[in-house]
């Protein structure tokens, strides 16, 4: 990570006379949307200009209001973010009582510029376990992938960083007229929040970073983080079932669970099961691993795909879906910000550097596709390198606030959540034993909502770090010993939670 600090904010905006120009949501909802227009390049103001789509739903007590909360949430660069729509998630609550609400879609992605790539088809088979042999391959793809993003990204990609990202916001704040603004960013959002705060920081009132990054591990650091945290959740579950051995039968603690678990996986690589292979597998106890209140459900499908029960299968591929978005069928483009915006960051260069990784982590880390963490990269290959480094981020000139982090968040680990609650100076607030990414409004903790609101509509702030409970763990009877016969996963049950969670943070 490049140790920048002392940068030009950008040129200041003058605010326009009649503000931007709002209309109703066609699709009947709350929402107002706008555009502000903003330089491609801040230091060529007077340049080309792009619009940045904005939505918002006023306060809904005038009376009351205390200003504008700008809500934004998505992968690096704000990668499938709701975006303009964000608005719609406080919609009702507490905190839209007194703030008018608005999010906006960051540059490249939406309907603001949105930066392109080819979808290029691999030809390295897909393994969470890949062999030596097959790296080579692995690392063409990436660099096919590469030249496909330059081809269709073309002069734009230069220009999307993440100090543009902030700048565009303060284009939106005086546009709305506003001298300070309070800000609520989930996920790797909390990172253009944080470069806004360092370049704008007179103009924050409040601010919430709900599942932060790790500032200092930013972009390769912090995938390579994931795969440790999938494998403590996979820990900790297994020594949970191995703990309830008379009703699971996988083992009689956490060892010998995961030592079943590889003779499964070992088999299925052998010998598939209903389409399912070593790779699903993997991906199965990686991604079940994260929810708690399924541990239940993911150790009786661990048991019913070892002993090949055809009852199990259902639920298995229910927890091997991926809930990342992948270009349909026939589709010759998708979104290529993510490949845009992480080359602001230092990625190793030599190949050998990624495939000593890759050995470590197929063997320590094969879980939840782990190995993906510690692939090559498409900097590796990129010839142009966006305008700007990375921001080290400060908080010099705002107060303090809250960082909210699930301890067993797979996506974005704790420990990165409370490196930037440190660096920051911030309130961290803990869910302790939870395994979800985004809280606030989204999951349903009484106590989250109860301290991000108290904070954002009062002004309360802990005076210490706080820890509050997470999601429960499933009540199991040990009187239903495994002996009685082979326990089965409730398929109804997986489908709802599943649905109902990966729901949640979508636009409502």
């Amino acid at each position: 990570m490049n140790p920048i600090a002392d940068v030009s904010p950008a040129p200041p905006a003058a605010r326009p006379d009649d503000g931007p120009l709002w209309r109703a949501d066609p699709d009947g909802s709350a929402l107002q949307f706008a555009e502000v227009e903003v330089p491609l390049d801040y230091e060529d103001a007077d340049g080309e200009h792009i619009t940045v789509a904005v939505g918002r739903i006023p306060a809904l007590d005038p009376a009351k209001r205390r200003g504008v909360l700008v809500a934004f949430n998505g992968g690096p660069g704000g990668h499938n973010a709701q975006g303009r729509f964000m608005p719609l998630r406080l919609a009702g609550t507490a905190v839209h009582e007194v703030y008018d609400l608005v999010g906006f879609d960051t540059r490249g992605w939406g309907a603001s510029a949105p930066v392109l790539r080819e979808v290029v088809q691999g030809k390295a088979p897909w393994s969470s376990r890949p062999a030596d042999e097959d790296f080579a391959q692995i690392a063409e793809d990436v660099r096919a992938t590469e030249e496909g993003a330059a081809r269709a990204g073309g002069t734009l990609r230069a220009h999307i960083t993440t100090r543009n990202v902030a700048r565009d916001l303060d284009r939106i704040r005086v546009a709305l007229g506003e001298d300070r603004i309070s800000l609520l960013a989930y996920a790797d959002a909390t990172y253009p929040a944080s470069v806004y705060g360092t370049l704008f920081g007179e103009h924050v009132d409040r601010h919430v970073f709900d599942s932060s990054v790790d500032p200092g591990g930013l972009w390769r650091g912090q995938y390579m983080a994931q795969a440790e945290a999938i494998r403590a959740n996979v820990d900790a579950w297994a020594a949970w079932a191995g703990e309830r051995d008379g009703v699971f039968g996988l083992g009689g603690d956490g060892d010998a669970v995961i030592a079943g678990i590889e003779e499964t996986a070992a088999a299925l690589h052998a010998e598939p099961f209903c389409g399912l292979d070593r790779t699903f597998f993997d991906g199965i106890v990686g991604n079940g691993a994260q929810h708690r209140p399924l541990w239940d459900q993911l150790a009786d499908t661990v048991r019913g795909l070892r002993d090949r029960n055809h009852a199990a299968v259902e639920a298995a591929w229910l927890f091997a879906a991926s809930e990342w978005e992948q270009p349909a069928p026939g589709q010759t483009h998708t979104s290529g910000l993510v490949e845009a915006i992480t080359a602001e960051a230092e990625w190793p260069t030599d190949l050998e550097t990624y495939f000593a990784d890759m050995r470590l982590f197929r063997e320590r880390y094969p879980y939840g596709n782990g190995v993906m963490r510690a692939l090559p990269w498409v900097v590796a290959f990129r010839e142009d390198k966006p305008r700007e480094p990375m921001t080290r981020v400060t908080r010099e000139r705002y107060g303090p606030g809250l960082v909210v982090h699930a301890a067993g968040n797979p996506m974005l680990s704790h420990a990165g959540g409370a490196a930037m609650a440190a660096l920051v100076d911030d309130r961290l607030v803990t869910v302790e034993d939870d395994g979800s990414n985004e809280m606030f409004a989204v999951r349903g903790n009484a106590a989250v909502d109860a301290l991000v609101t108290g904070y954002l509509v009062d002004g309360r702030l802990p005076e210490t770090d706080v820890t509050v409970p997470g999601t429960p763990r499933p009540a199991v009877d040990p009187a239903r010993a495994a002996g009685f016969g082979p326990r089965l996963p409730d398929t109804e049950h997986v489908k709802h939670y599943l649905t109902e969670y990966r729901a949640a943070a979508k636009r409502r």
